[in-house]
C-alpha cells in the first residue's frame, strides 16, 4: 500500500486513515513459518502544523512451537508503532524519521514488514512455567516425570551414600 504524502503535507490539521492486510506467509522464523494468518494493519497519518506523524497498530495470531517442549501453540501478537514522516531531510540524518520516496509516496508494505519482524520475540514458550524436555530420555516434563536413572559423579559417590540412610528414616 502506498500513501501520497506530497499532497497530504499541504493539508495542515488533516488525518489520513488507512487499513490493509500484510501477508508474511513466505517468512521463515526460527525454522518455522509462524505467519499462517495475515497481519491486520490499521493506522493513520496526522498532519499537525506541517509535522506528519504515522501511528500504526499491527495485529495477528502466530502459529509457534515452544522452545522448551516443542509443542505447537498459537499466540496473539500486537505491535504498536509511531514515527515522524518527512518528504525530505535537510541535514540527511534520519534516525527517528521515515522519509518518503522521491515521488512523495510512502511504501507501507515494506516498512510494516520490517517493523513487525523487528518486534518478534526471540524465545517462544507455550507457558512461562514450561519445564521442557528431559535432555536424557526426551520425555515432556510437563506431562510426566523423567525416566532417566541419575548417574552420580564418582567423586561424590561417598556423599550420596551418607544421604541414603536419611531417606530411609523419612
Amino acid at each position: 500500500m502506498k500513501l501520497d504524502l506530497k499532497r497530504f503535507a499541504q493539508q495542515p490539521g488533516g488525518a489520513l486513515p488507512f487499513q490493509f492486510q500484510l501477508d508474511l506467509s513466505d517468512v521463515e522464523w526460527s525454522g518455522t513459518r509462524p505467519f499462517t494468518r495475515p497481519i491486520q494493519v490499521k493506522g493513520e497519518v496526522r498532519n499537525r502544523a506541517g509535522a506528519m506523524m504515522l501511528t500504526v497498530r499491527l495485529d495477528t495470531i502466530l502459529s509457534l512451537a515452544c522452545d522448551r517442549c516443542a509443542k505447537p501453540f498459537e499466540r496473539g501478537k500486537t505491535v504498536e508503532y509511531e514515527t515522524l514522516l518527512a518528504l525530505e531531510l535537510a541535514n540527511g540524518e534520519n534516525d527517528d524519521i521515515v522519509v518518503a520516496g522521491p515521488d512523495g509516496e510512502l511504501e507501507l508494505d515494506g516498512l510494516m514488514r520490517e517493523v513487525f519482524l523487528l518486534e518478534m520475540d526471540t524465545k517462544n514458550l507455550c507457558d512461562p512455567d514450561c519445564k521442557g524436555l528431559c535432555p536424557g530420555c526426551g520425555v515432556d516434563l510437563n506431562v510426566e516425570k523423567c525416566r532417566c536413572k541419575r548417574e552420580i559423579d564418582p567423586r561424590l559417590a561417598k556423599l550420596a551414600q551418607l544421604l541414603e540412610p536419611e531417606k530411609a528414616d523419612q
